[in-house]
């Protein structure tokens, strides 16, 4: 077919452009960020020194890509004014329970992240802890006495099967994940109860865990003090060689990498953050005997969190993730099969609940029907948007999850120590929520804005 039949109609040659020259005069150049902003796009591999490092972070800071730090600094203003408030608040008991008592909410942020990043909710977490946790303390109790392990194996593994059956529901039948989950609340909660009325042990609609049970034991016993520290040395030393390593191997391939200042300013931060929790967690906290040591539920929370990072960061299927949330038409055209990996984000989500509820059920050393799903799940969402996690998809991390339940046992605890009503910290973690969505959104508007 002829060329002339697609050409553009003809313009008036006073209207017509001058056509741009292939090259450009001597005196004139493209323009092009400056070599500190290309170096604020990724610090952590474009830094030449720790001060170009700290500078970027910075510049990236005014513009907008603040990361954690708002909740960082949140949570230290916040554990001031309790301390203030309340010189009980930095006691070894006390912290070491904030701890205990975050973890639940850790972990439900995290459940709750794989859900979020793909701009989705999961309403089923709350009442998924409470269904965990019933099925793993009915199934290592008297009559049934399964090994630990493996009623924590088939507790984790029924949550998992129904997070899949919802999936597909969501997949399958394009019913919008807020109807689907809903249901689910609602169908778990009348299962919890018809387990509890099922199991002739269970008095009242509580199941208790026996007291010499590892799964009591997870949040109720503690290393030794000497474990704590040699844990912590070796994870440090895993984690320093790694970095060190992984720098060098990138600059042998001739990619960029940090700078060695750069890598040993993290793995110094990493280290005085271990130091000082190993160091708090082996105080004597003991009124009539001494009670030393690091809970167990620390370093299983530290595993569960290490691992679904490696997940999301370093697989193709966690990235595939990312960008489903970013742009689920993109993902689709580039090749991603988006409904497996949506159905796998609610399968991991219900199965991070599940383990939620082993904590839960350690914790306090039963189950029963007076689970506050709804409540729970609130808090999933709460401790995932205060961490960090976006609410409109493509952005969020496990360890941001840390930081929200963090802020949320903070406030909790440190309410309850002034004596505050049930009340008074509901309408207090509201605030908190609001004010991270607020940030959230000033973010993203200042980031499509270019500012």
């Amino acid at each position: 077919m002829p060329d002339d039949e697609f050409s553009s109609p003809s313009v008036p040659s006073e209207l017509q452009e001058p056509p741009l020259s292939t090259e450009l005069a001597e005196d004139e150049s493209p323009p092009a960020e400056s070599e500190a902003d290309i170096t604020a796009a990724a610090p952590d591999v474009l830094a030449d020194s720790l001060g170009d490092y700290l500078n970027a972070q910075w510049r990236r800071i005014k513009s907008g890509e603040s990361g954690a730090l708002p909740v960082i600094a949140g949570l230290i203003v916040i554990i001031i004014f309790f301390q203030a408030e309340r010189s009980k608040f930095d006691s070894a008991i006390n912290l070491v329970d904030l701890f205990q008592q975050a973890s639940i909410y850790i972990l439900l942020g995290a459940a709750q992240v794989f859900a979020l990043i793909l701009s989705e909710i999961d309403l089923s977490v709350g009442f998924a802890l409470g269904v965990g946790g019933m099925v793993i303390a009915e199934l290592i109790a008297p009559p049934v006495n399964f090994p630990w392990w493996l009623g924590i194996i088939c507790g984790v593994g029924v949550m998992a099967g129904f997070g899949y059956i919802q999936g597909t529901l969501i997949t399958r039948l394009h019913i919008p994940s807020f109807v689907v989950t809903l249901a689910g609340l609602l169908f778990l909660e009348g299962v919890l109860i018809e387990l509890a009325q099922i199991d002739k042990h269970a008095v009242g609609g509580v199941i208790s865990v026996d007291s010499g049970s590892p799964v009591f034991k997870l949040v109720n016993s503690n290393l030794s003090v000497a474990a704590g520290w040699i844990i912590l040395v070796v994870v440090i030393a895993v984690y320093a060689a790694f970095s060190i390593r992984r720098a060098a191997h990138r600059r042998a391939k001739g990619l960029t990498a940090p700078p060695l200042s750069v890598t040993l300013f993290q793995i110094g931060a990493a280290a005085v953050g271990g130091i000082l929790l190993v160091y708090v967690c082996n105080l004597n906290r003991g009124l009539l005997t001494p009670l030393k040591g690091v809970p167990y539920v620390v370093p299983f929370i530290g595993l569960v969190l290490l691992g679904y990072s490696i997940f999301l960061g370093r697989t193709r299927t966690g990235r595939y993730m990312y960008a489903i949330g970013g742009n689920p038409e993109a993902a689709r055209r580039a090749g991603i099969n988006v409904q497996r990996v949506r159905r796998l984000a609610f399968v991991l989500s219900a199965a991070t609940a599940g383990l939620a509820g082993l904590v839960y059920a350690s914790t306090l050393g039963s189950v029963s029907t007076g689970v506050d799903g709804g409540d729970y799940t609130l808090y999933s969402v709460a401790a995932a948007v205060i961490g960090g996690a976006s609410l409109f998809g493509g952005r969020g991390k496990p360890l941001q999850a840390l930081l929200g339940g963090l802020v949320i046992g903070v406030v909790y605890n440190g309410l309850a120590l002034m004596g505050i009503s049930a009340a008074g910290q509901f309408i207090a973690t509201s605030i908190v929520l609001l004010v991270a969505a607020a940030i959230d959104s000033l973010v993203r508007r200042r980031s499509a804005a270019g500012v």
